[in-house]
């Protein structure tokens, strides 16, 4: 007996929608995702992925957005359950950040995909506030620094993690060396103040 198939709420499609993004961009790289191999992959009509997303830098941004918010969220839990000592929330700070890396790959390759894109800059430069924001308010009992000062740390580290992560990726350095090398990072900035 044929049955009838479920129709989806629209946010139930969205997120459907952004699955099967990720899954493209895993499997064939953020250039392998257009709008077109969306509906295609997804096995509904364009004019629903276009209702969704508009254009490709908003369907990249959406699921960049998503992405970011996954690994916020990955953080907040690692902190959660982090002891209370400064250089053991700065190692999980830095294990979460590189998890990520690990984890999510598609991450890097959709922020590349969006350079130079004014909308992701503007989204990318809120998700860096907020990925800022996370960190300081985590290593804001360690330290004596002024919080416009920590978070201008945070920045920074924030900056040098990136660098790091692109010597991981490019199997220069191990999980273990950029975790210890973005811990140092942190603390250093800690004990400055």
């Amino acid at each position: 007996m044929a049955t009838t198939p479920t129709r989806l709420s629209k946010q139930a499609r969205r997120e459907q929608l952004l699955d099967t993004a990720a899954a493209i961009v895993r499997s064939r790289g953020a250039d392998g995702l257009t709008l077109v191999t969306l509906a295609e992959a997804a096995g509904v009509s364009r004019p629903i992925v276009y209702d969704h997303f508009g254009t490709r830098p908003g369907l990249l941004l959406a699921l960049y957005r998503r992405l970011d918010e996954r690994h916020r969220a990955s953080v907040t839990r690692a902190l959660r359950d982090a002891v209370p000592v400064a250089e053991e929330v700065a190692r999980v700070i830095g294990a979460a950040y590189f998890a990520c890396a690990t984890d999510m790959p598609e991450l890097n390759a959709v922020s590349a995909a969006l350079k130079g894109n004014p909308d992701m800059e503007t989204g990318g430069q809120e998700m860096t506030d907020n990925y800022t924001d996370l960190m300081a308010a985590a290593l804001r009992p360690y330290t004596h620094l002024e919080p416009d000062a920590l978070r201008l740390c945070c920045a920074g580290v924030l900056g040098a993690a990136g660098a790091l992560a692109t010597e991981l990726n490019h199997g220069r350095a191990s999980v273990e060396d950029v975790v210890d090398a973005l811990t140092g990072l942190i603390m250093g900035g800690l004990k400055a103040g």
